[in-house]
Parts: C-alpha cells; structure tokens; sequence
C-alpha cells in the first residue's frame, strides 16, 4: 500500500513538471525575438531613367579634293593634320601643256578677227557695189542679170562677215577654256557650307607623280561638330526624340561628359539587325574628340520630378506581390508595403504606394512580417 502511493506520487509530480515544461515552451513561441535590420531613409526627389549605347564618332563631312585636270605634281602644300582654308592652293600641277593651249587659243582667236576684219572689209566693198548696180540699173545701162550677181555677191559677203564673227565666238570660247584649264593645274579646296577651316585626314598622293583627272589627291573632314552613330532596338527608339541631350563618354577622357543632342532618327529599321541608326552632333570646338573614337551615348529616357525613392535592396517579393518594410515611427516593428516599381537609376528605383514615409529595411528583411518586432544593428559589409 506504501509502495502504491509512492509510486502514484511520483507520477503527479512528473505530469505536473511536463505541464509546467509545455506551458514555459508555449509561452517561448508566442514571444518571438526582436529580428535585427538595417534601415534607409525613403528619399523624395528627382529620378532618372537612363539608357547606354555604344556608337562611334564620324566626321560632320568627309570629301576627296581631286584636281579636275591630268598632269604631274609639281608641289603639295598640305598634309595630314594641316588645318585648310576654304579655296586655299593646296597643290600645283605643271602647267606646260596648259600654258602652251592657252597660247594656241589665243593665236587662234588673233586670227579669227583677223578673218572677221577682211569680211567686214569685203562687206563694205560689196554694199558700194551694190548701190553703183542699182544706179546702173535705173539708168538703163546695167542689165538685171548684172545686177542679180552684185545682189548676190553682197548677200555672200554677209555670210561670210556672220560666218567670221561665229568663228570669233568659238576663238574666244576657246581662250576661256585654256585659261580655266591652266587654272585647274592650282587644285584648291572648295567646299560648300561653314567656311572655317577643316583637317587635312589623309593624303593619297606625292610629288612628282603623274595623278588622273578626278583622282583623289587628299581627304578634308569637318571635325567640329563630330557625328556621333549608334543603334537602338525597337524597345528604346520610341523613347528618343531630336533635340533630346546626351552625354558622352570615351575611354580617351576617362571621367570626363561631353554634351550632345540627338540630331536625326532615322526612319526605318535595318532588316539584318532590326535596330535604327541615330545620328548625334558633338560639339568639338577644342577638336580633342576624333572621328573613329568609340563611345557611350547616355540618354536620360525619362524623368521624375518628385518622386519616393528607395534603394533596390529594400525591395521584396511576397506571395508574388512586390513591396517594402518600412520601420515603425516608434522603431519597434516592420510595416509591409505593397508598391509598384517605377524609374531605375543605378541602385535607386520609384516606388508607387501608399503612405510610403520615414526609414525602409534595407537589410533583415528576411527575417520579418508585417507586424514582426524588429532592432536596429549594424551589418558587417564585405
């Protein structure tokens, strides 16, 4: 009987410790422990959304000079580099030849008014002929037959005067010519448009070679402004517009913005890489920038004024609904916000919400709920 109240006893206390145990346990998770986060203040200010593209830099122009007749070059002025003012000489051809049809034409054209001067002469003399056939003929002393051959002999004299002041005409046609051909023997740089100078970007020719009509002699760019050229799919052409500025980056200037606007759009799209051409001028008045340099346009697609800001670490992805933790006024707990994601740039983005003040969670985020307590701590940073 001892023994059975022993033993009855001991189960009484065993059952009341595990109750006790179950209870304490209980009650541990109930209380969840405060989760430690780092926080970052919603900023509100001016956002943008940017786009990189990578282009080159051309010339604004880029033409051959060429002489516009045949010969052997005397002399080049220029070359690569030189800086060439508008209609300057830049090189000379021998002009023998030239000067030798220049002076053939001019003894042409002494004898052609030469010619001219002997049929006005005979002109005159057929005219008096003319007058004393008509007085004869009134008087009865000249026959008409006589008179029909003076009659016709002046008509001839006439022709023969038009025929010489034609070939007059022609002589004088011809003298232009080999004036303006020995002329060409001095190739100048001619250009339309801005007259300011331009760069000799290279030469195809030296002294003493025997160069073609036509054939190119040097190259003259315009580098101020450059054309910049990039590409851009169909996600980003509706975003661009003429006129919309943009900053240029090269590795020649490292850290350093070049400005420039979009100057044409082209229409339509490539077929083999379904991209348009975009077309920039860069302002090169320093001329440090140079046709062939590779570049990052960065154009600003979109700008928001006044706008909530968050780092991206802050956002989180919960039940497929995007949102944030803001820390409570009080820095007890975590309060979740669904939002909607606006402009990027760079780690910051646009939040859309509702009541979207004060600290975010930045760090810990993982840990917590809406509603879960949370501490402030310090993360280490690698």
């Amino acid at each position: 009987m001892n023994h059975l109240n022993t033993v009855l006893s001991v189960l009484v206390i065993t059952v009341l410790i595990i109750g006790c145990d179950s209870e304490h346990s209980t009650g541990k998770q109930r209380v969840r422990p405060a989760a430690p986060v780092e926080v970052a203040a919603v900023e509100v200010g001016s956002i943008r959304e940017m786009r990189v593209f990578s282009g080159a830099l051309e010339a604004s122009a880029s033409f051959p000079i060429s002489p516009k007749v045949s010969g052997l070059i005397k002399e080049i002025g220029v070359d690569i580099g030189d800086l060439v003012q508008q209609g300057e000489v830049i090189a000379t051809l021998d002009d023998a030849e030239y000067q030798q049809a220049l002076a053939q034409a001019q003894a042409d054209l002494l004898v052609a008014r030469a010619n001219l001067m002997q049929s006005e002469s005979h002109l005159t003399i057929s005219q008096r002929a003319m007058q004393r056939s008509r007085v004869l003929r009134e008087r009865g002393v000249a026959s008409e037959a006589e008179y029909d051959i003076v009659q016709s002999e002046q008509l001839a004299a006439e022709a023969q005067l038009e025929v010489q002041r034609a070939q007059v005409q022609r002589a004088e046609s011809a003298v232009e010519t080999a004036r303006i051909q020995l002329g060409y023997t001095k190739v100048q740089a001619l250009w339309s448009g801005d007259p300011s100078p331009r760069s000799v970007a290279e030469r195809y020719a030296d002294e003493g070679q025997t160069l073609n009509a036509l054939s190119p002699l040097i190259r003259i760019v315009d580098i101020d402004p450059l054309t910049g050229v990039f590409f851009v799919s169909e996600k980003d052409y509706p975003q661009l517009s003429v006129g919309q500025v943009v900053d240029i980056e090269t590795d020649a200037y490292p850290n350093e913005i070049f400005q420039a606007t979009i100057e044409r759009i082209a229409p339509v799209f490539q077929e083999s890489s379904r991209q348009a051409r975009i077309e920039i001028t860069v302002p090169n008045h320093d001329t440090r920038l140079k046709p062939g340099m590779f570049v990052r346009a960065q154009v600003v697609v979109k700008e928001v004024a006044q706008a909530q800001i968050v780092p991206d670490m802050a956002l989180v992805t919960r039940s497929d609904s995007t949102g944030i933790f803001l820390l409570s006024e009080d820095g007890q707990t975590a309060r979740w916000r669904p939002v909607q994601l606006g402009v990027r740039e760079g780690d910051r983005v646009q939040v859309i919400g509702e009541d979207i003040l004060g600290q975010v969670i930045v760090l810990g985020q993982q840990l917590v709920e809406d509603g879960s307590p949370v501490s402030l701590a310090s993360f280490p940073t690698e």
